[in-house]
């Protein structure tokens, strides 16, 4: 009893309290600069709780809004999860939009059922072989996988724009390419750009999670990140450890865009930058501690900032730029994990000595 006691007490200090703290913190420094311009955070508080819970579609966007960002998080915790940092999500993600887009025009010959399967598997193998690039050269060459993510990033995006605007795909009219086949679409529900994809990031949560902590494999992929000498000096094939995770973050990276592809976009647009969505989850990741749990509420979090930029500014008059300020305080008190613990710490024992 009294090991369970300590193992909530751990689990609470470091996978819930820590980062809730740092939420809080986030939104009241958002709080002090929308006062700071004469302007009533409760307000803006006020307006974010009703981009979430005005209606159910409200809601329903928010969702939408998260899932992606649910995938490229979940990328990025199994990267980390063998001490690898891959900042290339983004590009696979983007590698996993334009494979799907490309299977659902090319491939429109197929049955409805057969065609959403092979689009998404498309995205999904898209983005593992995008992975597995940095990922062969960090294992077998020793390559740091963050220079290489960064730079395979750049290949995407240009890469996907040179094809986009290709004869071959672009439509007449658009900077983008044909629509995909409406049998390969992912319905949405009520209109909004939440979709039955979600279920498919409800599925990737509960497999990475027990890949990670119910398998032999996903032992040894923690214990690579832990210590990869110890691990090799027990018998781990570190290098294929490193080459299976990076891999594997690809695969979900890839298969978040093929679902907004097939879900929400109809069509792959030409890009004019990075779409974020990887970048973003980075800090999904590390809000939710790298754990899938975690990842899902951090997503949901993104999600609802991401909703509420645009409402806040109408509702209240204050720029959408907030928002952005909000995320950035929230993630550096996540980063600055030990002066949130020495504040608490402070106000623990303050009420202890009251």
């Amino acid at each position: 009893m009294l090991r369970l006691k300590e193992f909530w007490q751990v689990n609470w200090q470091s996978n819930l309290r820590l980062p809730l703290t740092a939420i809080a913190f986030g939104l009241l420094a958002g709080g002090v600069f929308v006062l700071s311009i004469g302007k009533n955070p409760l307000a803006v508080y006020l307006a974010i709780w009703k981009s979430v819970f005005g209606s159910p579609k409200n809601f329903l966007d928010v969702v939408g809004q998260a899932t992606p960002l649910v995938f490229t998080g979940l990328s990025i915790a199994f990267a980390f999860r063998t001490g690898m940092f891959n900042i290339g999500a983004e590009g696979q993600y983007t590698m996993g939009l334009l494979a799907a887009g490309i299977a659902g025009i090319k491939l429109a010959f197929l049955p409805g059922p057969l065609l959403i399967l092979v689009c998404l598997l498309a995205g999904a193998l898209a983005g593992g072989i995008w992975a597995g690039i940095p990922g062969w050269l960090k294992a077998k060459r020793g390559v740091h996988e963050v220079i290489n993510t960064i730079m395979m990033n750049y290949i995407a995006l240009y890469l996907t724009n040179t094809l986009i605007l290709s004869d071959w795909l672009k439509a007449p009219g658009f900077q983008a390419t044909h629509k995909v086949a409406a049998k390969a679409l992912i319905p949405r529900f009520l209109g909004t750009t939440a979709n039955w994809g979600i279920l498919l990031a409800a599925a990737a949560v509960v497999v990475v999670y027990f890949l990670l902590w119910r398998t032999k494999l996903g032992y040894e992929i923690r214990a690579t990140g832990y210590n990869p000498d110890a691990a090799e000096y027990a018998g781990i094939n570190v290098s294929n450890r490193l080459l299976i995770a990076l891999v594997t973050s690809g695969i979900l990276a890839g298969l978040g865009g093929a679902v907004q592809t097939l879900g929400v976009k109809e069509r792959v647009f030409q890009l004019f930058g990075f779409t974020g969505v990887g970048l973003d989850g980075i800090a999904v990741a590390l809000i939710g501690r790298n754990h899938p749990v975690g990842v899902v509420l951090a997503a949901l979090l993104y999600g609802t900032l991401y909703r509420s930029s645009a409402i806040i500014q109408l509702a209240t008059g204050v720029p959408k730029q907030v928002i952005g300020i909000m995320q950035a305080c929230i993630i550096f008190f996540v980063a600055a994990e030990e002066i949130i613990k020495l504040i608490l710490e402070q106000l623990s024992k303050r009420r202890s000595v009251a």
